[in-house]
C-alpha cells in the first residue's frame, strides 16, 4: 500500500458539499497526506473549488495535493476513492421541470427526487451519467471504492450494481443519522445515550430500535414516549431549520406502523397516497405538508452557497466543522483497517429478506480494510415491508427501463407509482409522460426521448 491515498471527486463544482467532505478527510490524520483530484465541467466552479481546498490544506497543515481536472477519466486514474456529487439538469431548467409539468395535471410534489414522476426522470436523465463513470473507472482504478451522494439514490444504486456488480460502491444518505438527531431533540435526550438500529430502502427506511441507554446499562424504548408526546401535541418541537416543514407526517405514521421513518416528512408524503390530494386542503393545513419545497429550497440554497463562496473568497482562511457525513469514516475506516459501522445504500443480497435480493437496501454496514460488508437484519415487519415494495415496484421498473432502454417501462413506473396512481387516471399517465420526455429533451438518453 502506498502511504497516501487518491480521492476522486466528481461535481467537485458544488463547493459547499465539497469543502465539508473534504474537510472531514483532511481532519483525519491517515488521510492528510490525500491527493485530492477535483474534477468539474465548469471551470469557474472547478477554480472556486480548488481555492477553497488550497485553503483547507492551510488551515489544517495537511501535506495533500491538489489537483483538478475537467476530463473525468484522467481524473480517475489510480483513484483509491471516488466521490460522486452532482444534479443532472441543474434546479433549471431539470428540477423546474420536473414540477411544472405534472403541476399541469393537477399533480403536487414536495421535493421529486427520490420517488413519483420526478424521481422517475431524475434517474433516467442521471443513471446514464453514474454508468459513464463506472465504465471508466472499470478501466483505469477498477478496485477503487464509489461514495455516490447523488439522487434518486436507490435506482441509481441498483442500477449501478445491475450493470456494474463488480465497482464496489456504497449509495449515502444523511437522512438515518440525521433523524436520530431530530428525535432526540424532540424527546431531549442526548444523542450520544440513544442506540438505534434501521434498515429499508432509502428515503424509507425504519428504526426498528429506538432505545435511550439507562443509568445500569439497560436499554428502554422510546416509541412509548414518541406517540405518548405526538398525540399530546407536545412532538415534534418546531423546526430549527425550515418553519414550513414541521414532521407531522411521520409521526403520524408512527401511530399507524408502530415505527418511525428516517427520511423527512416533506419526502414521505408523497411516497404514499394518502397526503397530498386534489381537492383536500385539509390534509395539507393537517400535516403542515409544503408542496413546492424543493424549488423553494433549491433558491434558498443557491443564494446561501453564492453568500458562502464569497464570504470565502474574501477570506484568507476556511471555517471548517465537522459535518455528519459518512465519506471520512468510510474512507478512513477502509485505508487504515480500523473498523466502523454506517448506513449504506446496497444490492440487498438478502441482508433484508423479506426484499429482493436484487434491489437496493439500506443497512447497517461494517467497513474495514475489507470494505463495505452489509450486514444481515432479516425479516421487516410485514407492514414496512408491504409498504417499502410499493417504492421498489417504481425502483424496479425505472431500471428496467434503463437496462432494456425500453421507454415502455417509464409509463409502467409512474402507473406504478402510489402518488401518481391516486391522482391521475391511466390516459392522463401516459400523457404526462410524454409531455415530461418531450420537455427533458437532450437531458434524457435517446431512447427514452420524445419529439
Amino acid at each position: 500500500m502506498v502511504a497516501n491515498p487518491k480521492i476522486t471527486f466528481i461535481g467537485a463544482g458544488s463547493t459547499v458539499f465539497m469543502k465539508n467532505i473534504l474537510g472531514d478527510v483532511l481532519h483525519r490524520p491517515a488521510l492528510k497526506g490525500a491527493t485530492i483530484a477535483l474534477m468539474d465541467v465548469n471551470e469557474k466552479r472547478l477554480a472556486e473549488s480548488e481555492m477553497v481546498v488550497g485553503r483547507l490544506v492551510k488551515l489544517l497543515d495537511a501535506p495533500a495535493k491538489v489537483e483538478t481536472y475537467k476530463d473525468r477519466r484522467k481524473a480517475l486514474e489510480g483513484a483509491d476513492f471516488v466521490v460522486v456529487a452532482f444534479q443532472i439538469g441543474g434546479y433549471k431548467p431539470a428540477t423546474v421541470t420536473d414540477f411544472e409539468v405534472p403541476k399541469k395535471y393537477g399533480l403536487r410534489q414536495t421535493i421529486a427526487d427520490t420517488l413519483g414522476v420526478g424521481g422517475i426522470m431524475r434517474g433516467v436523465r442521471t443513471v446514464p451519467h453514474l454508468w459513464a463513470i463506472c465504465a471508466d473507472m472499470m478501466e483505469v482504478c477498477p478496485n477503487a471504492v464509489l461514495l455516490q451522494y447523488v439522487n434518486p439514490m436507490a435506482i441509481n444504486t441498483w442500477a449501478i450494481s445491475a450493470k456494474y456488480p463488480k465497482i464496489r460502491q456504497v449509495g449515502l444518505c444523511h437522512s438515518v443519522q440525521g433523524t436520530a438527531e431530530e428525535l432526540a431533540r424532540d424527546l431531549d435526550i442526548p444523542i450520544s445515550e440513544i442506540r438505534y438500529r434501521a434498515a429499508g430502502i432509502n428515503h424509507m427506511a425504519f428504526y426498528l430500535k429506538f432505545e435511550h441507554r439507562q443509568a445500569d446499562g439497560s436499554y428502554r424504548n422510546l416509541y412509548p414516549d414518541l406517540v405518548r408526546g405526538y398525540r399530546e401535541g407536545r412532538y415534534p418541537k418546531p423546526s430549527t431549520w425550515n418553519p414550513r416543514c414541521p414532521n407531522k407526517v411521520r409521526y403520524e405514521m408512527l401511530t399507524r406502523l408502530g415505527y418511525f421513518v428516517t427520511e423527512s416528512s416533506e419526502h414521505f408524503a408523497e411516497y404514499t397516497p394518502w397526503f397530498i390530494k386534489e381537492g383536500r386542503d385539509d390534509l395539507i393545513e393537517k400535516f403542515g405538508i409544503p408542496l413546492d419545497e424543493y424549488p423553494k429550497r433549491c433558491v434558498e440554497q443557491i443564494a446561501r452557497w453564492e453568500k458562502d463562496l464569497e464570504a470565502l473568497k474574501a477570506s484568507d482562511t476556511v471555517e471548517v466543522k465537522e459535518s455528519h457525513e459518512y465519506a471520512s469514516q468510510i474512507i478512513n475506516s477502509v485505508w487504515t483497517g480500523e473498523p466502523s459501522v454506517i448506513y449504506g445504500n446496497v444490492r440487498n443480497n438478502g441482508c433484508i429478506t423479506s426484499l429482493p435480493d436484487y434491489c437496493a437496501a439500506e443497512v447497517p454496514c461494517l467497513v474495514d480494510a475489507s470494505g463495505i460488508q452489509p450486514t444481515y437484519v432479516g425479516d421487516l415487519p410485514p407492514q414496512l415491508t408491504a409498504l417499502i415494495r410499493t417504492n421498489v415496484n417504481v425502483q424496479e421498473l425505472t431500471v428496467a427501463a434503463l437496462m432494456t432502454e425500453n421507454r415502455e417501462h417509464l409509463y409502467h413506473a409512474a402507473m406504478m407509482d402510489p402518488h401518481t396512481a391516486a391522482e391521475l387516471d391511466l390516459d392522463q399517465i401516459w400523457s404526462l409522460v410524454d409531455d415530461l420526455c418531450r420537455a427533458h429533451g437532450d437531458m434524457l438518453p435517446l431512447w427514452a426521448r420524445l419529439g
